[in-house]
């Protein structure tokens, strides 16, 4: 019996004018499937997901999906009514109190506690997060995401990885985020070219087949370009010698002229630049304090007395949950915040260049080409080189088209990239960049990594892209929230593992320091050298203990087979992931009395 897939997408087309995004395109998605779909910033990925969803029209195909399936949708934008509560918010103002108390459950997972708040008080992370709960409390058959690890802080992005990994759950998702593609995918389409190509397997899998797709196409446009030139040669040659039987030939010519004129976008060369100076002396954070609220009886510290001494072209990572200060740090850097104690002490030679989180607005009548050449007609990269306006911007994979395009016309995506080329061409040697990595389609973030490893100043990154990150820097600072913050040399994977490693460390000597408590009451015992015996209430509470830690041990093993089944509703998934942690904490609770009276004996 064929599987019907939950949805099936056959002869899709849609277009903006002359502009076509794709054409006759087909893909499916089964029960079970996660499908990560990525192309380049303007080429329809929202637009697909948009219509998929059925708020955006198309000019022709079928659009099919399973009988009563449910579909739940994530808006890479998500709109509230700014004065409505976060429990309104989240399950749209349907009152059973079965979506309530999932809604509740699952806003707690997403650390929104206070459910009361109206929306327009909420950050754009946190508003994230309630449109997260909104799909998740429906427990959709088929979950749709556009951009979902947007916003979302680092400890917030690994729960959803987690989530999203338990259970055979199907979705298909826009993120550029690779590490999450990596880990949550088992399949990514790509839209090129006006069509979709299909990869069986996770990210690693596809930059590999994606690459020998790539070669194997240039080697095809490679043969056909040395056919066209001599059949070319033959057409020009004899055109009154061509008979009825040559025209298959002619029909031949018209197919391989059109091999012959394809294009592969060819990786970009490295932008490798020698003319940045700066001198020795960078930065200094001289004891500086700042805090929110300090009259009030929750203030909130950002800052205690921190100091550092920012070393010159170091490469700096800036990590930790939302709230916890990292764009405030900026703010005070760059003097936009004032410190309530201490100062920052920059040295005469720093050029800041800053690509905040809010962006730029830009006139939308402007050309792109003119947005760039306002700042600069050329860009100097040192050594007698430059590149023009137009060159650098088609290094960051702007056409000569798009170039000429009004800003009007640009997706958001390609209006962020057309903001940092505003950033680095006024020629900075200190950048500062504020979650960079959002919108960006990935093959420009992997020309923004080779830039800034390449380059020759100093640079600050604000960014949850733990890919992005552990290209880019070699040192973080790590925010944890009232003011606390680690100074670790290493990028984000390597911070993960000392912080594992740390971790186990603790729970090792937590267990070893109960081990020895234990020991030490039993040296003790035997130090007095009396034989004891249990009192009558200590044998009723062994004999108790060890009913108590039998039944705990069981519902332990059941809680764990439930867990891993990929059975279980939102609900009974909340509810019993709470209760584990718990029920362990109990039961070595209770083993532990129990070998306290078993020593006695």
């Amino acid at each position: 019996m064929a599987v019907i897939p939950y949805l099936d997408i056959q002869n899709l087309s849609k277009s903006f004018g002359e502009l076509v995004l794709f054409e006759n395109i087909n893909m499916s998605i089964a029960e079970g499937q996660r499908v990560g779909l990525i192309a380049k910033n303007g080429t329809g990925k929202s637009t697909l997901l948009s219509i998929i969803n059925g708020n955006e029209r198309y000019e022709s195909g079928e659009i099919i999906f399973r009988r009563d399936l449910r579909v739940g949708y994530l808006d890479q934008s998500p709109h509230f009514d700014p004065n409505e509560s976060v429990l309104d918010a989240c399950f749209n103002h349907k009152g059973e109190e079965e979506s309530v108390l999932k809604a509740k459950q699952i806003l707690t997972q997403l650390k929104i506690r206070n459910l009361d708040q109206p929306m327009h008080e909420l950050s754009g992370g946190q508003q994230k997060r309630v449109a997260l709960a909104n799909v998740l409390i429906t427990e959709p058959d088929l979950l749709i995401l556009d951009e979902p690890t947007n916003h979302l802080d680092l400890e917030m992005i690994e729960w959803l990885e987690g989530f999203l990994n338990r259970g055979n759950k199907t979705l298909l998702m826009v993120t550029h985020d690779r590490f999450f593609l990596d880990r949550v995918c088992n399949i990514i389409m790509e839209l090129d070219d006006n069509t979709i190509y299909t990869y069986r397997g996770n990210y690693s899998y596809y930059l590999e087949k994606r690459q020998e797709r790539i070669d194997n196409k240039r080697s095809e446009i490679a043969r056909a370009n040395n056919l066209y030139r001599r059949e070319l040669e033959w057409m020009r040659r004899q055109p009154q010698a061509r008979g009825h039987k040559a025209r298959y030939r002619e029909e031949a010519f018209t197919d391989l002229e059109r091999i012959a004129k394809q294009r592969i976008e060819d990786r970009q060369m490295r932008l490798r630049r020698s003319n940045v100076y700066i001198g020795s002396k960078v930065f200094e954070c001289q004891y500086v304090s700042k805090s929110f609220n300090a009259d009030t009886s929750s203030p909130i510290t950002i800052l205690k007395d921190f100091y550092y001494n920012f070393a010159r072209f170091e490469k700096m990572g800036i990590v930790g949950n939302n709230g916890t200060g990292k764009s405030t740090f900026i703010k005070l850097l760059l003097g936009t915040e004032k410190a309530d104690s201490g100062r920052f002490d920059i040295g005469d030679t720093v050029r800041f260049g800053y690509f905040s989180q809010e962006g730029l607005r830009f006139n939308e009548q402007q050309k792109v080409i003119d947005i760039v050449t306002d700042v600069a007609e050329y860009i100097d990269l040192g050594s007698g080189r430059h590149l023009t306006a137009s060159q650098f911007l088609q290094h960051f994979l702007f056409t000569p088209e798009q170039q000429h395009n009004y800003v009007y016309k640009l997706s958001g995506g390609e209006k962020r990239k057309l903001y940092l080329c505003t950033v680095l061409m006024r020629n900075p040697n200190f950048l500062i960049l504020d979650e960079p990595t959002n919108d960006l389609d990935i093959q420009t973030l992997q020309i923004l990594e080779e830039y800034l490893q390449d380059f020759p100043g100093c640079v600050i990154v604000v960014s949850h892209d733990r890919y992005f990150m552990d290209k880019v820097v070699d040192h973080l600072l790590v925010f944890k929230g009232n003011g606390e913050i680690k100074d670790f040399p290493g990028n984000y994977t390597q911070y993960r593992q000392w912080a594992a490693m740390q971790s186990k460390e603790e729970e090792t000597k937590r267990t070893t320091k109960k081990i020895n408590n234990g020991q030490k009451q039993n040296d003790t015992a035997k130090q007095n050298n009396k034989p004891r015996r249990l009192s009558y209430k200590e044998q009723r509470e062994m004999q108790q203990l060890e009913k108590e830690i039998e039944a705990l041990e069981t519902e332990q093993k059941k809680l764990e087979e439930e867990l891993c089944s990929g059975t279980l509703n939102i609900e009974d998934l909340t509810t019993k992931s709470i209760r584990l942690p718990k029920l362990k904490e109990e039961l070595d609770e209770k083993s532990l009395r129990w070998l306290e009276l078993a020593e006695k004996i």
